[in-house]
């Protein structure tokens, strides 16, 4: 367990302000909740709901989203297409977009784009930047240091959950995190 505090203090920067992952919610929150999904991963399509339950009752939370796409080349597809929707400011339509196909691969995630209005051309390109290759590296290499095995896992402050969490269970988290927080102020 402190292994896992220090493993969290040396990569707390790039996980709760990586000024190239998307952030839903709060950006100025004072508990952050990091977020490692995949579009095609059951789980993280059933805490979806939860997720956004915790952040629409809760003005204090920021949200940062890790494309982690681990279930193969469909899933690197929809999390490009995701990130790269940024640059049209769609990301957050795109991402509840992708969350609710029952399975992303190339044609439903342009078809899904498509549906939001965006621009496919610029999208394909968008999806080739370094800033969509330099997120999803940096997921992996987040993922990888911290342990996790699989999608969705949560980081909350110094806790962490790997796998789906029921909301009860993330609120407890976000509430134990306030507690630390306010004992260092």
């Amino acid at each position: 367990l402190e292994s896992m505090k220090s493993t969290l203090e040396l990569y707390r920067e790039e996980l709760d302000n990586d000024p190239n992952a998307p952030v839903l919610g709060n950006p100025n929150g004072s508990v952050v909740v990091v977020e490692f999904f995949d579009y095609n991963c059951p789980y993280c399509k059933r805490v979806a709901p939860d997720v956004l339950e915790l952040i629409t009752n809760d003005s204090d939370i920021k949200l940062v989203y890790r494309e982690w796409p681990v279930l193969g080349d469909n899933s690197v597809f929809a999390a490009r297409a995701a990130l790269a929707a940024r640059e049209q400011g769609k990301y957050e339509e795109m991402h509840w977009a992708l969350m609710n196909l029952r399975q992303a691969n190339q044609k439903t995630v342009m078809s899904a784009a498509a549906e939001l209005g965006l621009d496919l051309q610029k999208l394909q390109q968008d999806m080739k930047s370094e800033a969509v290759n330099r997120h999803i590296s940096l997921s992996m290499k987040l993922a990888n240091a911290i342990g996790f095995s699989g999608t969705p896992s949560f980081v909350i402050g110094n806790q962490i959950a790997p796998g789906a969490i029921p909301l009860s269970e993330m609120q407890k988290m976000v509430e134990l995190e306030r507690k630390e927080i306010s004992k260092t102020d």
